[in-house]
């Protein structure tokens, strides 16, 4: 089966390398522009081209999908499945319909919960305790295809972005070559969804998705630090700098009574960490990181400051 490749972060590139290594024959790989990085920003290929460039798959890389040098291209290769994770862009009618066996979709949720461009940390944030991935048919919806196979797998109780990203990458990779067969023979069956959705669309994630409101609740703060490492990251600003903070607990008995405080405001200081009042309960940092700084125990940082912070900013 002469497959093409579509994705572009790290969770596509170890779906593309699982499909080199099961022996399937991967005839393109197309990602997104290469983009420019770091402080001198230089332009470096992102992980899935890296793959695909180590491997000697031909690289594609279209500014527009309805491009016509590259749908030229596309029907020279003439692939019997077309093949996307995370690729990041709507792929349109002329290319679903190319693919003798259609174009299949590895999905980080348990379709139809989740649909959207960030269904791991969306789960994190909602305190589900079952995720998974499904391998579904495209279709011109976002994530609205006939689901062909799933994997469930369990949250844990201190899952954070990076750990259920691998999780999820590891069983789509094995789900997808457990599939791709099936695909092929005709006894793979397809599920129509139901048309809404059981949870909210997984809206995508960007840098300032991090900056923790203090008015939330305590749970949703400590979620939220989880479902952000290792990015965006969950950070906060004391004394106009920024501090990132990397873990947290809910506080099942403060140190003492908030009532009469603000959210934000620092309920107290110690080695276990800095307790901050939320606008339901509290919240103790024991991992941060400030500005320019390595990443430190809550109690490491409070010992290097002149000046004790007594609130952080919302």
């Amino acid at each position: 089966m002469k497959i093409v490749f579509m994705g572009t972060p790290d969770f596509a590139a170890g779906i593309l390398r699982a499909l080199c290594e099961e022996g399937y024959e991967v005839a393109a790989c197309v990602t997104q522009p290469d983009k420019p990085k770091g402080r001198k920003k230089e332009i470096v290929p992102g992980p899935t081209a890296s793959e695909a460039l180590k491997r000697n798959i031909p690289l594609l890389q279209p500014l527009k999908m309805k491009d016509p040098e590259f749908l030229g291209r596309l029907n020279e290769i003439h692939p019997d499945l077309i093949v996307v994770a995370a690729f990041g862009r709507i792929i349109p009618k002329v290319i679903l319909d190319l693919p003798a066996y259609g174009c299949v979709n590895v999905h980080a949720s348990l379709l139809p919960a989740w649909r959207g461009a960030s269904p791991i940390q969306h789960m994190i944030l909602n305190g589900d305790r079952v995720g998974g991935v499904t391998i579904m048919r495209m279709d011109e919806g976002l994530d609205t295809g006939d689901i062909i196979s799933v994997k469930e797998v369990p949250l844990s109780d201190d899952e954070t972005g990076g750990s259920l990203f691998d999780r999820l990458m590891e069983e789509g990779s094995r789900l997808l070559c457990e599939t791709i067969p099936h695909i092929e023979d005709g006894t793979a069956v397809y599920t129509a969804q139901p048309e809404e959705s059981t949870t909210p669309y997984a809206s995508m994630i960007t840098k300032e998705s991090g900056h923790m409101d203090w008015t939330k609740s305590a749970v949703e703060l400590e979620r939220m630090v989880r479902a952000y490492d290792p990015w965006p990251g969950a950070w906060t600003v004391s004394d106009g700098k920024r501090i990132r903070i990397w873990k947290t607990t809910v506080a099942e008995n403060p140190s003492r009574s908030a009532d009469d405080m603000k959210p934000g405001q620092i309920v107290s200081l110690s080695d276990s960490g800095i307790e901050v009042y939320c606008g339901d309960g509290v919240l103790i940092i024991t991992e941060l990181q400030a500005e320019g700084k390595k990443r430190m125990k809550a109690a490491d940082y409070l010992r290097g400051l002149r000046t004790k912070p007594d609130s952080f900013e919302l």
